[in-house]
């Protein structure tokens, strides 16, 4: 039984409203819950819900006929950690054993890709996360991270880097509590290409996401 859990809230940090702000026609809520009635519709996945401090949001949800819980402020609030975030989460008695963490900032995933996901979990039933590749020169701490300066490769020769797009992570609600995160030691990966891993976090995000959306659904 897998729960597809959809986090949006009030405040977001760097795109006002980005949550329930037009976006291609629709909002990148109502597209992300869209998404996941036609997985449930093929039977993909069992529930869905939609977790938010904004009675705004809450409304949409239920119109839409998915269920909704009405998020603690704190758990809403920048003040909470990512870690306080997915333990409280994990606490929610209507989540079935396993829990899809499906956030309104990646709209670009297909339902192939979906499908091909949880198939793959069906088939393994352990933790799956995507994520992007990293094909750059990283400094840190004013030292190189993954090259040496004076044997300097290829950026495609650089070493194999990812970056978690949380595009789409399935995870045990009990490694969700005991990690408190959609992460555990020992995840699968799955990569996204570009654009299935783009993940809206800023204006220019919101925008180059919004036309590449037309650009696909056209």
């Amino acid at each position: 039984m897998i729960t597809s859990i959809i986090p949006v809230r009030k405040g977001s940090q760097r795109v006002k409203n980005k949550n329930k702000n037009a976006f291609a026609g629709s909002s990148l809520l109502e597209i992300k819950i869209s998404q996941m009635l036609k997985l449930q519709k093929w039977n993909k996945i069992n529930e869905i819900i939609v977790t938010s401090d904004d009675d705004d949001m809450l409304e949409i949800a239920s119109n839409m006929g998915v269920s909704t819980h009405k998020r603690d402020e704190y758990y809403a609030s920048s003040e909470a950690t990512n870690s306080e975030f997915f333990e409280n989460l994990s606490e929610l008695d209507t989540i079935n054993n396993y829990i899809m963490y499906s956030p309104v900032t990646s709209p670009l995933i297909s339902f192939e890709t979906y499908n091909e996901v949880i198939v793959m979990f069906r088939n393994n039933p352990s933790n799956i996360v995507t994520v992007s590749p990293v094909k750059h020169h990283l400094w840190l701490d004013g030292n190189p991270l993954n090259y040496s300066i004076d044997q300097s490769p290829n950026s495609q020769d650089l070493p194999d880097i990812y970056s978690i797009n949380y595009g789409i992570s399935i995870i045990s609600k009990s490694d969700m509590y005991k990690f408190k995160n959609v992460v555990t030691r020992t995840p699968n990966f799955v990569v996204l290409d570009e654009i299935e891993g783009v993940d809206i976090d800023t204006e220019l995000d919101f925008q180059v996401a919004e036309i590449l959306y037309n650009k696909i659904n056209d």
